[in-house]
C-alpha cells in the first residue's frame, strides 16, 4: 500500500515522485548537500570513460558555476517538483544524453551511484539523523530518480550494502587519468571574477567546501588521488562538515531552503490531509 502523495498526490495536489515522508525530501532539503554534489564530481572523474565524455562534451570548465546551478536545479525539480515537472526534467536530460552519445547505461549507473553515495555520505557525516534503515530507504528511493535520467533499474543498487558492493566491483575499472587530476585541481581552484574574489568571501568559502568534499571521499578514492587515507583526514572532514552545517542552520530560512522545496511545502500545506487515502 502507498499513500496518495507517494503516487502523485490527491487530485490537484501533486507532491511529486517522492513525497514529504520520504528520506529524499529530508536529505535533499539540507544545504550540506552541496558537499555531496562536489564530492560526486571528484568521484565521477575516476572513471576514465565518464571523464572522457565530460572532457569532450561538458561546458564545466567554461561555466563551472552555471553547471553547478543547473545540477542543483535538476535535483530540486526532480525531488520537489510535481510529477509532470520531474518527468519533463528527466526527459530533457535523456534527450541531451542521446544527442551527445552519453547514454551508455554503465556510465549512467556510475554517475547515479556516485551522486547517491555522495549525498548520503555528506548528510550523515555532517550530522543529519539518518539511521541505517533510512539510508537503505534513500538508496532505494533514488532508483526512481535514476530512472528519470535513463539509468536502468536492473543492476542499480537498492540498499547501502548493494551500493558498497557496486563500488567494490567497479574499482578495477577506475584510474587516475591526467584529465581526472586536472578536473580535481579545477574543482579545488576554479576561476572566479576578480571582483568576486577580491570583494567577497567566495574564494575562502569555496576552498572549505571543495577541500572538505574531497576529504569526504572514501579512502580508496583519496589514495587514487595520491591522498593518504589517514584517520585524521576522516575526523577533520567530519568535524568541518558538522561545523558548516551548524553555521548554515543559523541563516534565515529563505537562504537555507531552495525555491523548489519552498514550493513543495506550500503545495503540501494546501493538501487536504484528511482526504489522503491509501492506494494499492
Amino acid at each position: 500500500m502507498a499513500l496518495a502523495w507517494q503516487a502523485g498526490g490527491v487530485r490537484g495536489y501533486d507532491l511529486g515522485i517522492f513525497g514529504p515522508e520520504s528520506v529524499t525530501w529530508r536529505l535533499h532539503a539540507d544545504p550540506v548537500l552541496w558537499f555531496g554534489g562536489v564530492r560526486a564530481l571528484y568521484l565521477q572523474a575516476l572513471h576514465p570513460e565518464a571523464m572522457a565524455g565530460i572532457e569532450r562534451y561538458s561546458r564545466f570548465r567554461d561555466d563551472p558555476w552555471g553547471r553547478l546551478r543547473r545540477t542543483a536545479e535538476y535535483v530540486g525539480v526532480t525531488t520537489y517538483g510535481t510529477r509532470a515537472e520531474a518527468e519533463a526534467a528527466g526527459a530533457a536530460v535523456r534527450a541531451l544524453h542521446r544527442r551527445l552519445k552519453l547514454d551508455d547505461p554503465v556510465l549512467l549507473r556510475w554517475v547515479h551511484c556516485c551522486e547517491v553515495d555522495s549525498f548520503l555520505t555528506a548528510g550523515r557525516r555532517a550530522g543529519m539523523r539518518i539511521t541505517d534503515a533510512d539510508a537503505d530507504r534513500y538508496v532505494a528511493e533514488q532508483v526512481r530518480s535514476g530512472r528519470l535520467a535513463g539509468v536502468p533499474e536492473t543492476g542499480t543498487p537498492r540498499s547501502v550494502a548493494e551500493l558498497a558492493a557496486y563500488f567494490d566491483a567497479i574499482q578495477p575499472d577506475l584510474m587516475i587519468s591526467p584529465a581526472a587530476l586536472s578536473a580535481a585541481r579545477y574543482l579545488l581552484f576554479p576561476p572566479m571574477p576578480l571582483r568576486v574574489e577580491l570583494l567577497t568571501p567566495a574564494r575562502p568559502l569555496w576552498t572549505v567546501v571543495s577541500a572538505t568534499s574531497f576529504a569526504l571521499l572514501p579512502r580508496w578514492a583519496r589514495r587514487m588521488y595520491a591522498m593518504p587515507g589517514l584517520p585524521v583526514t576522516d575526523l577533520a572532514a567530519t568535524a568541518v562538515a558538522h561545523t558548516m552545517r551548524s553555521v548554515i542552520s543559523l541563516l534565515p530560512v529563505r537562504l537555507r531552503e531552495g525555491p523548489h522545496y519552498r514550493d513543495a511545502k506550500a503545495r503540501l500545506a494546501a493538501t487536504p490531509v484528511r482526504r489522503l487515502q491509501a492506494l494499492p
